[in-house]
């Protein structure tokens, strides 16, 4: 296949790819990006590539895979998470869009089994209600996208065990805005632990954000 297709797909995953690491939500080559390819590649993902340093990131150098993960075309090994992503499109049709962070304050955040409640109005209203954290597993394996998947579940963020945090977004601006929300939240809910002043949102809030989430997840799908 000419290595000059999917040249927009791969530009995209790169310009967010670099704006995460602009925002220091990773450092170095940690972390990673992908997209689900359009609906006449079923199955196929355009993601960053394995240890290349952010700064070095070329739109050339984005990996497409398809369900297999083998290259669709001769750019380079896929990130070593990609099993991580696979498995998010596999159980999760409604999104197209997967961004993995080492962010400092998710981080610390998922040293901790207990997960971030819903502190902030807009924690339900855009991630879905409370942050989970997975079972620990292995980076890079089958468990471990197992075990993410299962934390997500229908909400848009999720704590990746003693690793760092995921987003996903119907496209790769939301899954990005989501990941910038979460280290917000991380780092509200690690300030409140210290000061022993965490108050969770009324049951009631809750109920009714939870239905603005669901009302813009259809919208999003339609």
């Amino acid at each position: 296949m000419n290595n000059e297709s999917f040249i927009n797909e791969k530009s995209q995953v790169a310009n967010i790819a670099k704006e995460m690491a602009k925002l220091d939500l990773v450092s170095g080559s940690s972390g990673n990006v992908s997209m689900r390819m359009p609906n006449n590649k079923p199955g196929y993902m355009a993601i960053t590539p394995m240890g290349l340093h952010y700064s070095e990131l070329q739109d050339q150098n984005i990996v497409v895979v398809d369900e297999e993960l083998d290259c669709i075309e001769d750019s380079g090994v896929p990130s070593s998470e990609s099993l991580l992503h696979l498995g998010i499109y596999q159980t999760r049709p409604d999104i197209n869009a997967v961004v993995h962070t080492h962010s400092t304050f998710s981080s610390v955040a998922a040293l901790s089994s207990d997960g971030i409640p819903p502190i902030l109005d807009e924690m339900v209203i855009y991630i879905g209600g409370s942050i989970e954290v997975s079972n620990y597993a292995f980076p890079g394996s089958e468990d471990l996208a197992k075990n993410v998947c299962k934390a997500l579940g229908d909400k848009n963020a999720a704590l990746i065990s003693n690793h760092g945090a995921v987003a996903v977004g119907t496209n790769l601006r939301e899954a990005l805005n989501v990941s910038i929300l979460m280290e917000r939240i991380a780092k509200i809910y690690c300030y409140s632990r210290v000061s022993n002043q965490i108050n969770p949102l009324p049951a009631s809030a809750i109920e009714k954000e939870r239905a603005i989430f669901e009302m813009k997840r259809k919208s999003n799908n339609q």
